[in-house]
């Protein structure tokens, strides 16, 4: 009986030891948790918890030659037939080369699984392996990243956090980022219809909180299915809104007047600056799309857009002053977020009166969509500079201190002037009626092979809703639209990419608490007065 109670007390004690391993122990490190229910990878999910990526078991087929028994010639005929990503031949060769192990597909579908293991060869072998599921296939893409076979992170979050998401501590809780599907979604889908109506070869979008500096949303198109990122043209796996770099044109004409502004240069949006059709710098020139050829005012320049007058504020700023204040915007650098696919500005290395002239209208400069999201943030949430996040702010990670850049009061005059350029100006077809949308739209020749193209452009809008009191900026792009019918043949943003933001705007705003008023505008006083008729 002694001996019973003994056998059996070792045998409990060696069952509860082995369940406690199980639970509780992670291998060699021991960390404490249950960790052997953890996936070995983290989960990553949107801002509502919606989930973006997350491991799963999948099948392996794979081939051990030494242990086939069948005919071989026979084998290699079906596995050809079920897998076609070998020819028959090349089966044959496997199984009777040298090799005693071989994969044959990763992340097999059930389907081929239950057909290949009815072929009843003890050489095949079936195994289940962790495996990235991303669920919302397509969606947020560039954000969210990828794995390799092996489940290692290659871009995107999955690159960024790779470390996170494996480490045994912190594995068991989802990472977290600040992007919406609800408003990726939106953004996504009114770009890919611009970019087929008007035959872009590309576009970016950004979606961002002006005060945290929370990416909501952010798209570049085409776009990867992460699922199968190994089929994804190089096209399709680059970041165009974080990693491409791209002269945005008149979108930069709100910064340099805001410059002026806090330098003391521009005194009110009623100051008059001569416009001729031509400015003459050095042994170059500048012209207007739409020009003057009288005298004109800021708001005027605004309104129409106008790369004379912008030229002349730039010029009177000087180079000095305004490298430095795109210098603390953060545009002569990488911006500092998260992404590993981070753009490398260009910008001139002499900085001459006619460079100082041509980026105070977006030219001679290029930056990502996503310099040019923060840059606009900083513009209308009181003048601080903060560098964008795709993680979710909160007490993990709260919002950072920024940079002043520009002063508080340049910043609430901004609100009434690129209010003005959507409600008088260039773009009108960016407005959304009741969320009151301000902002600039740019249209820029591309430069290709060292010249500046005549026929292909990069069209922007950078805007700003609601701008009575600035929450949320939206940046868009299209590269290289074409001119329709409907817009008469002209392919400039206020005809393709502003109507994506009145669009966006409209189906976004509820979803982020915005309410529609026709009633609620930012004071239009200082800039209306000074809009002269032709008459």
């Amino acid at each position: 009986m002694i001996g019973l109670i003994l056998f059996a007390a070792c045998i409990a004690a060696i069952v509860l030891r082995i369940g406690w391993l199980a639970v509780f122990d992670d291998g060699a490190n021991g960390a404490g948790g249950p960790q052997a229910y953890i996936p070995a990878r983290g989960d990553i999910v949107d801002r509502d918890g919606e989930t973006l990526a997350r491991t799963i078991d999948a099948w392996t087929i794979a081939i051990q030659p030494p242990r086939v028994i069948g005919n071989k010639l026979d084998l290699a005929r079906e596995l050809a037939r079920l897998m076609p990503e070998r020819d028959e031949a090349d089966y044959y060769e496997l199984l009777t080369g040298d090799k005693k192990f071989v994969y044959l597909r990763r992340r097999a579908s059930p389907g081929i699984v239950e057909a290949v293991n009815a072929l009843g060869e003890p050489g095949v072998q079936l195994t289940r392996e962790p495996d990235r599921l991303y669920p919302q296939t397509a969606l947020a893409a560039h954000v969210i990243g990828y794995t390799d076979v092996d489940g290692n992170g290659v871009a995107g979050a999955e690159r960024a956090f790779d470390d996170y998401l494996t480490d045994a501590k912190t594995r068991g809780a989802p990472l977290e980022l600040s992007v919406s599907s609800r408003i990726q979604q939106a953004l996504k889908a009114e770009l890919a219809g611009a970019m087929e109506k008007y035959s872009a070869i590309g576009a970016a979008g950004v979606i961002m909180d002006i005060h945290s500096g929370e990416v909501l949303a952010l798209t570049s198109l085409p776009q990867l299915n992460p699922n199968v990122a190994g089929e994804g043209s190089p096209d399709e796996r680059f970041n165009r809104a974080s990693l491409g770099v791209y002269e945005l044109g008149s979108t930069f004409k709100p910064f340099t007047v805001a410059m002026a502004m806090d330098a003391g240069i521009v005194k009110g949006f009623g100051q008059m600056y001569p416009c001729p059709k031509k400015l003459q710098v050095g042994n170059r020139s500048i012209g207007d799309t739409h020009p003057f050829g009288r005298a004109c005012s800021v708001a005027e320049i605004m309104q129409e857009s106008s790369n004379v007058g912008t030229a002349q504020i730039a010029m009177q700023l000087g180079a000095e002053r305004q490298r430095a204040f795109l210098d603390k915007m953060g545009f002569l650098d990488r911006l500092g977020h998260e992404l590993p696919e981070q753009g490398r500005t260009l910008y001139p290395k002499e900085w001459t009166e006619m460079d100082t002239a041509t980026v105070g209208f977006g030219h001679s400069i290029a930056v990502t969509p996503l310099h040019l999201a923060a840059g606009y943030a900083a513009l209308l949430n009181g003048g601080i500079h903060r560098q964008p996040t795709i993680l979710k702010v909160g007490p993990q990670h709260p919002v950072a201190d920024g940079t002043r850049v520009f002063s508080e009061d340049t910043s609430y005059k901004m609100r009434a002037l690129l209010r003005m350029v959507v409600t008088e100006g260039t773009g009108r077809k960016a407005d959304a009626p009741g969320y009151r949308v301000g902002g600039k739209t740019g249209s820029a020749e591309k430069l290709i092979n060292g010249r500046y193209s005549k026929t292909t452009v990069i069209t922007t809008f950078a805007g700003v809703f609601p701008m009575d009191e600035p929450r949320y900026v939206i940046v868009v792009m299209l590269d290289e639209p074409k001119g329709t019918k409907e817009t008469f043949g002209f392919r400039t943003a206020g005809w393709n990419v502003a109507p994506v933001v009145s669009g966006t705007i409209s189906r976004i705003a509820p979803m982020l608490g915005v309410r529609p008023d026709e009633n609620r505008e930012p004071d239009l006083d200082s800039v209306l007065p000074f809009l002269f008729s032709e008459e």
